[in-house]
């Protein structure tokens, strides 16, 4: 670092090193006229959920059980259903874009391949679950702002 380029290289490569061992989005440092701002570029992502593959025999799977207030209840509805989607992930499920919005689907919402069903929230990230093929909602598993774990049904698409 000389007078004429304050500019240091090799702290901006320990601040970069600092914010990947802390999982810190953003760091600043200032000292006197300079002032150096490293920041991590956090994009959000849109999943694409494969269809399953087709099995030999596949029983179908019991309509979901409603429990208190009509909310599906969590646990086995849907699993190895070959229309179920599956979560990508584990984090929060979102079936509207903000609180006072409509759903994105239903049950018997019709969708196009690549339509967006859901969102989830994780590690503040908040990550698009889109229709792998075209059909009919003909069920859905989860809440507005309901948990879920990786491989969990959120829907069906038949």
């Amino acid at each position: 670092m000389s007078k004429n380029d304050p500019f240091d290289p090799e702290l901006v490569r320990e601040l970069a090193t600092l914010i990947n061992e802390t999982d810190l989005s953003e760091i600043e440092v200032e000292k006197g006229d300079l002032r150096i701002r490293v920041a991590r570029r956090i994009e959000a992502v849109q999943v694409q959920v494969a269809a399953p593959a087709p099995a030999m025999v596949q029983a179908a799977a019991p309509a979901p059980v409603s429990g208190p207030g009509g909310a599906p209840e969590r646990g086995k509805a849907g699993v190895g259903h070959p229309g179920a989607v599956p979560s990508p992930m584990v984090g929060t499920a979102y079936r509207r874009p903000s609180p006072d919005a409509k759903l994105f689907v239903d049950v018997g919402s019709k969708v196009e391949a690549g339509e967006k069903l859901l969102l989830i929230e994780a590690m503040k990230t908040f990550n698009e679950i889109v229709a792998p093929r075209a059909g009919t909602v003909t069920a859905v598993f989860v809440e507005d702002g309901q948990p879920v774990e990786f491989g969990e049904p959120l829907l069906v698409i038949e």
